[in-house]
């Protein structure tokens, strides 16, 4: 008899804490962050000749977080690669883009690869981006 009276109340008990952390966990507020997703993370401008040495293109992304995304900074890997982008937070769902330009002018002639990293807001707060190409003689 004191068995089933143990077991019982061990049970119950057992049983109360498990309800009280499910209504601790409904009623904890959910995390808000941005986070950053990209249409493609890699830009390739291909074959183009010297005598058309200026190339850009456009990345696009979307904030599929559920707060605003705020672009802080992005820096490229060389002077001869520029990023812009708006400073404007980013609403949930909404998309943005950032162009880059590569100014081959001076350049040797060949194959680069470039990077332009990104500092955000978003739950990966670093993210990498690139573009690649190959500058050829006129």
């Amino acid at each position: 008899m004191l068995g089933l009276c143990l077991t019982l109340g061990v049970s119950a008990q057992t049983q109360a804490q498990a309800q009280k952390q499910d209504q601790t966990e409904k009623k904890a507020p959910a995390v808000k962050k941005a986070e950053i997703k990209f249409d493609q993370t890699m830009y390739d401008f291909g074959r183009f000749p010297e005598s058309s040495p200026v190339q850009t293109c456009k990345f696009y992304f979307t904030n599929t977080g559920n707060d605003l995304l705020v672009i802080h900074q992005a820096v490229a890997s060389c002077g001869c690669t520029v990023p812009k982008y708006s400073k404007e937070p980013i609403r949930p769902g909404e998309r943005g883009s950032i162009t880059v330009t590569y100014d081959g002018r001076g350049k040797v002639l060949g194959t680069f690869r470039k990077s332009i990293t990104l500092r955000t807001n978003a739950k990966t707060e670093m993210v990498r981006i690139y573009i690649q190409g190959e500058m050829e003689e006129k």
